[in-house]
């Protein structure tokens, strides 16, 4: 019996200390993945390759980190809605222009595309810190703007996206009207048990009811669950049914912990969306569902001649 109980007691600390090692060695390249298997980080293309106008900007963090991004406009003057971009943990901005080129023609449109940094020509190596840097800098520039009506910029978050975009929405209620979150986890600390089973009885976030004593390793917690219900902006919650990458049970999570704090919420789900194809899936439901959300929560204002012209019509 003693034995037995010894046994078990080691094959216990085995597997901890095996978790350790994976964590410490490997859990960069499982949360950030700036080059696809079998391609390069430079762009396979850009915007111009799909007939788009667009823009490269340069930005610094404010860390001192070069960062790239691209400003891709519906036409020069636009005046819609512009979308602040968060792209998902792997790949490139350039992988999304096709997306992007669908959403420009949807919505009616601008977007904004940051490379992380460690991402596409964007310097630097990624971290939850650096990348938290990245997309402030990424608003203050389009807040600064005069070509724009800085008061409609929506921020658009899938994946790993969506966890950058809520602590940006979170931090700049003066400067994001919106936030869209589209197939996100709740926290690393979550995934970790996802990704590495047997991980799970060691790491958690906040709902996790187990010991947590591997927690402390997790360079990049990333716990939207804690972030989103301090989010006072109008959220879109987009959840593909089919996500063979993040459980959808982590879109419900994360609606019902925003809207038990905030009555803007709306929560969406699309019976065949997977984790990268829930835009394309969703069809025109998709693009209605984002569409109709900004009209009502990021609508056009009215100049003042057309506000005469309405009223000369309603009396």
């Amino acid at each position: 019996m003693v034995s037995y109980v010894s046994a078990l007691l080691y094959g216990v600390g085995g597997l901890v200390v095996a978790g350790m090692a994976l964590l410490v060695a490997l859990q960069e390249r499982l949360v950030y993945v700036p080059v696809l298997p079998g391609l390069t980080k430079s762009y396979s293309i850009n915007p111009a390759r799909l007939r788009l106008t667009y823009e490269d900007v340069w930005l610094r963090s404010p860390d001192g980190v070069r960062l790239h991004a691209w400003f891709i406009k519906l036409f020069p003057d636009c005046r819609g809605p512009t979308l602040l971009f968060f792209q998902e943990n792997a790949g490139n901005i350039a992988h999304r222009l096709e997306m992007v080129r669908i959403m420009l023609q949807k919505l009616q449109c601008n977007v904004f595309m940051l490379s992380y940094r460690g991402y596409g020509a964007s310097e630097g190596f990624p971290s939850q810190h650096g990348i938290t840097k990245d997309a402030q800098a990424a608003l203050d520039h389009l807040s600064q703007r005069t070509d724009i009506d800085t008061s409609r910029i929506v921020v658009f978050g899938r994946s790993l996206g969506g966890a950058v975009g809520s602590v940006v929405a979170k931090n700049n209620p003066d400067k994001v009207a919106a936030l869209i979150v589209e197939n996100t986890f709740t926290s690393i600390l979550d995934m970790a048990g996802v990704l590495l089973p047997f991980l799970k009885y060691f790491i958690g976030g906040s709902a996790f009811k187990g010991p947590k004593i591997l927690n402390f390793l997790v360079r990049s917690p990333w716990s939207t669950i804690d972030v989103i219900g301090e989010v006072k902006q109008p959220i879109l919650f987009l959840s593909g049914l089919q996500d063979e990458m993040i459980p959808p049970i982590h879109m419900q999570m994360l609606y019902a912990k925003a809207a038990a704090h905030n009555r803007q919420c709306v929560f969406v789900e699309f019976p065949n969306g997977m984790h990268m194809d829930t835009w394309l899936s969703g069809g025109d439901h998709y693009w209605r569902t984002i569409k109709e959300f900004l009209k009502k929560h990021v609508p056009e204002e009215q100049d003042d001649e057309s506000r005469n012209d309405t009223d000369v019509v309603a009396k």
